[in-house]
């Protein structure tokens, strides 16, 4: 779908910029939650009443009674007060509110859009995937919450359905992002450079895995398994890679949940996605079809990799330090989703034109 640019049309890329820059601040507000254990804090799913936090002790202890029923107090919180409760139950609340204000902001300038009659009929199929694709999302971050309600001896939710909750948020991310440059981005503009096109393709394929292995690392809090760089503890290959604690993992096993391999495939992924960005920067300079789109932004993808494989050592550093973890590990995957951002530009504008695309 390509539209002629209009004062409409523009509103509406407005619209769906905001509605990126609010998926951007709703995936850091869920890594946020998953990295401070808030995950399961809120033990029930109340869309309209669940806007409302406990508003006295009453409604906080019974809150907090609820949460002491389950495996992950028993096990791992069984110290907390209620001020630590109420700490975690913060960003659990904070991140389902986020998503409610992200529907609302969907739904009503919808409708406005409509009754001004600037939702053209080529627009009316991406909304409506988009809208479904935001629902999905939500059935699948309750479906995840639920999971590690009622099992009796999950502490956290599988690291593999938070990897599924995270990545199609990425995807509901790449696909706005990826709307609104139809409504902003002049088709003249667009020059169709098959190098860079494979190349993005390339590397969003690399960055989707770094992604997945990304949610592993935050699922089985893997950065504290090595804490050091450039070498996985003291040496460049995890030591007894088929153990870890008290669990043994078998060859397949060892690369999805054993969190000191999934640490070294995350970190090493990072390495091959800065080589491959470099290789991309060189053709971008060297392309003899840039066009002034690609021409202008050919240094921004690996100055993203640069700086985000900076944060990502520092957040490994730091990862022994609570507080400082934190919040550049919530650095590390806003940076994430810029790169992210990055290559879906230099796809969209190095793309082949179609008369019906």
């Amino acid at each position: 779908m390509d539209v002629q640019l209009s004062k409409g049309n523009r509103q509406v890329a407005i619209w769906l910029i905001a509605g990126v820059v609010m998926i951007v601040i709703q995936v850091v507000l869920g890594g946020i939650t998953r990295l401070t254990g808030s995950g399961l804090s809120i033990t029930e799913w109340k869309p309209i009443l669940g806007t409302i936090p406990p508003l006295n002790e009453t409604d906080w202890q019974e809150a907090f009674n609820k949460y002491q029923q389950i495996a992950q107090y028993k096990y791992i919180n069984s110290h907390f007060t209620l001020s630590d409760f109420k700490f975690i139950y913060f960003w659990e609340w904070f991140h389902r509110i986020w998503a409610r204000l992200i529907g609302v902001a969907f739904i009503i300038p919808f409708l406005i859009f409509i009754k001004q009659k600037k939702i053209t009929r080529q627009m009316v199929k991406p909304l409506v995937i988009l809208f479904l694709l935001g629902v999905l999302q939500g059935l699948v971050g309750w479906i995840m919450v639920k999971s590690g309600l009622e099992d009796s001896e999950l502490v956290y939710v599988s690291h593999f359905k938070l990897a599924v909750h995270f990545v199609l948020a990425l995807f509901v991310l790449a696909y706005t992002f990826w709307f609104a440059l139809k409504l902003l981005v002049p088709q003249d503009k667009i020059v169709y450079n098959k190098k860079i096109y494979a190349h993005s393709i390339t590397m969003l394929i690399l960055l989707t895995l770094q992604f997945i292995w990304g949610a592993f690392m935050a699922g089985l809090k893997a950065a504290t398994a090595a804490p050091t760089w450039p070498k996985i503890n003291d040496g460049w290959w995890p030591a007894n890679w088929l153990a870890y604690g008290d669990k043994t993992y078998s060859e397949v096993q060892a690369w999805f949940s054993n969190p000191l391999v999934v640490h070294f495939v995350h970190r090493n992924l990072a390495h091959i996605i800065c080589i491959v960005a470099l290789a991309g920067f060189i053709n971008a300079i060297k392309s003899k079809k840039a066009g002034i789109l690609l021409g202008k932004s050919y240094w921004i993808p690996l100055a993203i990799v640069i700086v985000q494989l900076l944060i990502g050592i520092f957040t490994v550093l730091q990862s022994p330090k609570p507080d400082s973890f934190l919040w550049l590990a919530a650095i590390h995957q806003c940076v994430a989703m810029m790169l992210l951002l990055a290559y879906t530009w230099w796809l969209y504008i190095t793309r082949k034109l179609h008369e019906h695309s």
